[in-house]
């Protein structure tokens, strides 16, 4: 079935950034469909644990830092969901993940122009130079095809693991993002490893550290990284995640731009100092009057290997200080190893037009925009897939309203959001 209206955009996902900017086309007259293969809107429901908390400021909402008027403010959230005096004397600026998500969740049942349950299965262009997108309605169970004059890639990051692993996942080897999933057969193990330097990994093991006591089973914790060091959270450190080091990074010599993301992890990889703090409180109560923990807790030590045997796995450790090889057992492992973003299987129809740089990746411009060798008036955009070229920036939330912004303006070919060039007290470059 083919719907021959051409719209203005079609959204490509439909998590955060993408939600956002089609909140914010509320102003415009753009005409536009979003398309996802999820039931509805989730945000990492396999980490939706009690007590996790945003670890961006509420303002890092899908509109308020380009539009703090927005009816799809988290304070007009708040309102309608009668909740603005319990969050005035919560006195609280970073909010419960799991109210992030229903939040997000209310702008999406107010915005008929997304679409659940559609997956994306291609992009092309036409002679005119408009795109032409192929969905596959797993509802309807047929394939429709719409028109477009440009394009916004939203699909995020993809949970990654190393590829050595691969063979052993499966119920009890498996990715952080299906803790939450998983976490009732994990509490009736014997032993469960948790392997990682980040914030999931973090909260997995305190979720593991408060239950341990109503069950029975070792826990221990293991990451390759010199230690279990906290995410940078200073003030001045914060101004990283700003358009004004957006700008600066991008403009820095491609050879130079790795090298400064390989020296910043711990501005978005670290863990937080709460629940640094929780874990080492719970540690020191639970070993009053010399009591004993069926606790490991080790860093400089990375995972080479997972074999199983019995129902367990052997894995084989490596410590990199000690230059030392270690074996032990675990009937649980869970791989808090991160998030990658990936290109997206609907871009094989535009892959003679995408322009690719010599490590494979896409070129993408300071606005946004994919770069393409048959470049017009109709433009393909990215939504936190450009690491690479902006910087340490391209997944906070903090910083999607304003790159929507960005967007926008020029899908309306018009300002429909003002933007700002200083937005930080310091100066990043000469």
């Amino acid at each position: 079935m083919a719907n021959k209206q051409i719209l203005d955009v079609i959204g490509v996902g439909i998590g955060p950034f993408n939600l956002g900017l089609a909140a914010l086309l509320e102003k415009t007259e753009c005409r536009s469909l979003f398309f996802d293969r999820k039931t509805c809107f989730e945000w990492h429901p396999g980490m939706m644990l009690e007590g996790t908390t945003l670890q961006v400021p509420f303002m890092a909402d899908a509109v308020t830092i380009v539009d703090p008027t927005s009816p799809f403010s988290f304070m007009n959230y708040l309102h309608e969901q009668k909740r603005l005096y319990h969050f005035y004397f919560l006195e609280k600026f970073h909010i419960p993940r799991a109210e992030y998500n229903h939040y997000c969740q209310w702008i999406a049942e107010q915005l008929p122009q997304l679409q659940f349950e559609c997956e994306v299965e291609n992009i092309e262009q036409t002679e005119e130079g408009h795109f032409c997108v192929t969905v596959f309605s797993s509802r309807k169970k047929e394939q429709e095809t719409y028109y477009a004059k440009h394009v916004v890639v939203g699909v995020g990051t993809s949970p990654y693991v190393p590829e050595r692993f691969h063979s052993a996942l499966g119920d009890q080897v498996f990715h952080s993002s299906q803790y939450k999933n998983k976490q009732e057969n994990v509490l009736k193990t014997t032993s469960v490893t948790v392997v990682g330097s980040g914030q999931s990994a973090a909260e997995i093991f305190h979720d593991l550290l408060a239950k341990q006591q109503s069950h029975d089973y070792k826990l221990s914790w293991y990451t390759r990284s010199n230690g279990f060091y906290p995410m940078e959270y200073s003030k001045l450190g914060l101004e990283h995640f700003s358009p004004d080091y957006t700008r600066y990074f991008y403009k820095l010599p491609k050879e130079k731009k790795k090298t400064i993301l390989d020296k910043q992890a711990l501005l978005y990889k670290g863990i937080s100092s709460d629940t640094s703090a929780d874990i080492y409180d719970l540690l020191y109560e639970r070993t009053i009057g010399a009591k004993t923990t069926n606790v490991h807790l080790q860093a400089l030590t990375e995972l080479e290997s997972i074999k199983e045997k019995n129902g367990h796995y052997h894995l084989s450790m490596y410590q990199h200080e000690q230059e030392e090889n270690m074996q032990l057992e675990s009937e649980v492992v869970i791989l808090a190893t991160g998030y990658r973003s990936y290109i997206p299987d609907c871009l094989k129809g535009l892959k003679s037009v995408l322009e690719w740089d010599e490590t494979g990746q896409l070129v993408i411009q300071e606005d946004y925009k994919l770069k393409l060798n048959n470049a017009g008036h109709n433009h393909l955009f990215i939504q936190n897939g450009e690491l690479h070229t902006h910087g340490v920036g391209a997944p906070d939330l903090g910083l999607g309203a304003f790159r929507n912004a960005i967007i926008i303006n020029q899908l309306a070919e018009k300002e429909v959001y003002q933007t700002y060039k200083n937005n930080v007290f310091q100066q990043f470059g000469i």
